[in-house]
């Protein structure tokens, strides 16, 4: 009986082999080839919350940086709201929708047209307790919407921040923490985050917030309070006990959508983080109560130009963003000198100026890298005998040279063209908060008093610092200037202009921010003085200064184009510089109490000190 039922297993086999010839085949095909690895894991969903008001003047950059998050359109959606607004807010958040709903996984839109302000508010600025209890429940519904729509991640983010790091939310995200801030950056120490609080939830100053601020700790730090942007991993269970509204039942402090959401997180067990190892992006410094829209716009105007400096950010593609009105400030021209090879300098300073409404005049510098020994005997250019640079010890370079006849150039233009008065800008250059309005004043009070003036410097490295400079009469904050260095910004005369070609300072050249004070009578070396007479060029300069460095030596991103090419006379000899012994160009030390400036008028404010603010 075995031997048959083998045959009959033996035949039900050539039976099957017949009736599906590949079997065979197919089976050990199956077993010999290789597998396929499993495809990769889709990107968490992320829903992004915008509650935005009165913020048509931050909006296209705001959303422009969303728009360029290094992360998938269609594992985001947006969740937007707008309301009591009296500028053009509400339009320009439905129109981006509209545009950008299409690559976006999802949007929901919450406007409210009327009314335009809170019934118990002071002005736009101003933080009523209704302000406050609206703004609890809006975010409450983004959060609620988030929820339900089972996004893994939620990212409020305030309509005047700057993400400029296309990463962020990769970045948050592989912290892998419940909830994280990114380290947002601003003008002064104010950051989007607290390191300590008192007994009634207000802000306590520790020493903690400075070393995280300034980066001399790098991580992600445990704090009592983030805001402004910050990302909830919406997966982790203790996220299901946080809340914006009602307020927790044991909550007693003051009324602030910041303080309440913070207390949540403390009652739930949720640790709140603030990251700072890379750079995330910028906020603005909260302006004051009394303070308008039009005082916001000008303070988030500063905001662009300070992100401009390492990031090339962009307005949403999706928005229109009318012109800003360009003017000269009634400067005859603003003329901005940079070398061509600095394309990236130029397109920032264009984009600042651009943002700031100043029309400028670019001016191709000169560039030492490329002048050779004939083209300096063409020119007449000799070395003023016996100069050393008063640090390194060097002789002049072919950048310092290029410099010189950069701004010799201009000022020969001045003459020729009979301009009045000129704006000389270098292109390394960061403008203050307010930099026209500012400016302005000075030049309106300057022609009120009808002062002679031929030079005021703009920015400027003040070297002596043993004694005040000397205040100017009738002209707030403008001083008569001492020995400077640095030529970054100053306006100029026909007068001054007429005399600086006169000393004829081609056949004795030093570096320009030597020449200037030597033309003022300011300058320590009385043998270099010696070989210029007259030197009655009447100097001043702008106290506060109005623009500064974009970068000081040892910084990153600092790069020298006159320090850094060979000397004057041999192009095949390097400079012995060296950035660490590099004073020159080193950021201004302090200067004493004794020798601080004493001028009237309209200084930058501190950070402001309302209850929302830090520092």
């Amino acid at each position: 009986m075995r031997a048959v039922g083998a045959v009959g297993a033996a035949a039900l086999c050539v039976l099957l082999a017949a009736l599906v010839p590949d079997a065979a085949s197919e089976l050990v095909t199956l077993v010999q080839e290789q597998l396929k690895p499993e495809s990769s894991l889709l990107k968490p969903k992320v829903m992004i919350a915008i509650v935005a008001r009165n913020a048509a003047h931050s909006l296209p950059h705001h959303l422009g940086c969303i728009e360029r998050l290094e992360y998938p359109k269609e594992r985001i959606a947006i969740w937007a709201a707008s309301d009591h607004n009296v500028d053009n807010t509400t339009a320009m958040l439905r129109e981006w929708l509209k545009r950008a709903q299409s690559v976006y996984h999802y949007v929901e839109w919450r406007p409210m047209e009327e009314p335009k302000s809170y019934t118990d508010e002071w002005g736009p600025k101003h933080w009523p307790p209704s302000r406050f209890n609206h703004v609890l429940k809006l975010r409450q519904a983004a959060l609620k919407a988030a929820r339900e729509r089972w996004a893994d991640y939620i990212l409020f983010v305030d309509s005047d921040n700057l993400l400029t790091n296309p990463r962020v939310l990769n970045l948050l995200m592989a912290e892998n923490l419940t909830l994280a801030a990114p380290m947002l950056e601003s003008r002064s120490l104010y950051s989007n985050y607290w390191c300590g609080v008192t007994p009634q939830g207000y802000y306590k100053r520790t020493p903690d917030y400075q070393p995280i601020r300034e980066w001399k700790r790098l991580g992600c730090y445990a704090v009592p309070m983030v805001h402004s942007t910050f990302l909830i991993d919406l997966r982790r269970a203790a996220s299901r006990d946080l809340a914006f509204y009602p307020p927790h039942p044991d909550y007693s402090w003051a009324f602030d959508d910041i303080m309440v959401f913070a207390f949540s997180a403390r009652q739930a067990g949720v640790q709140m983080y603030v990251c700072n190892r890379e750079h995330y992006g910028l906020l603005p410094v909260p302006l004051k109560a009394q303070q308008s829209v039009e005082d916001e716009s000008e303070s988030f105007i500063h905001t662009i130009t300070e992100a401009l400096i390492d990031h090339d950010i962009e307005p949403s593609e999706h928005l229109y963003s009318p012109p800003s009105p360009q003017s000269t400030m009634g400067f005859d021209a603003i003329f901005l000198i940079n070398l061509k090879r600095r394309l990236d300098r130029r397109t920032r300073m264009l984009k600042s100026m651009y943002s700031l409404g100043l029309h400028p005049t670019l001016t191709d510098a000169v560039d030492g890298k490329a002048l050779n020994s004939s083209q300096l005997q063409a020119l007449g250019i000799e070395m003023l005998p016996g100069y050393k640079d008063p640090y390194s010890g060097r002789v002049l370079t072919r950048g310092e040279i290029g410099c010189f006849l950069s701004h010799y150039s201009i000022w020969k233009q001045v003459v020729e063209r009979g301009l009045e008065r000129v704006l000389l800008l270098e292109d390394d250059v960061r403008f203050e908060p307010r930099f026209k309005r500012r400016l302005q004043a000075i030049i309106d009070d300057i022609d009120k008093t009808q002062l002679d003036w031929d030079l005021i410097y703009v920015g400027r490295k003040r070297m002596q610092v043993q004694q005040p400079e000397q205040s100017v009469a009738g002209v707030n904050n403008l001083v008569r200037a001492d020995y400077s260095y640095w030529t970054l910004g100053y306006a100029l005369s026909q007068q001054g202009a007429r005399k600086l070609l006169a000393a004829k300072p081609l056949s004795r050249m030093l570096p320009v921010d030597e020449f200037l004070p030597i033309m003022f009578n300011k300058h320590p070396n009385t043998q270099f003085m010696s070989h210029f007479e007259p030197r009655d060029l009447k100097a001043f300069s702008v106290e506060p200064l109005l623009i500064y460095p974009t970068h000081y030596t040892g910084e990153p991103g600092y790069f020298s184009d006159t320090e850094t090419s060979t000397i004057w006379d041999d192009e095949a000899v390097a400079t012995d510089w060296d950035r660490q012994q590099a004073r020159k160009t080193a950021q201004q030390g302090s200067i004493r109490a004794v020798a601080q400036n004493s001028v009237g008028g309209d200084s930058p404010p501190p950070a402001a000190r309302a209850s929302r603010d830090e520092l």
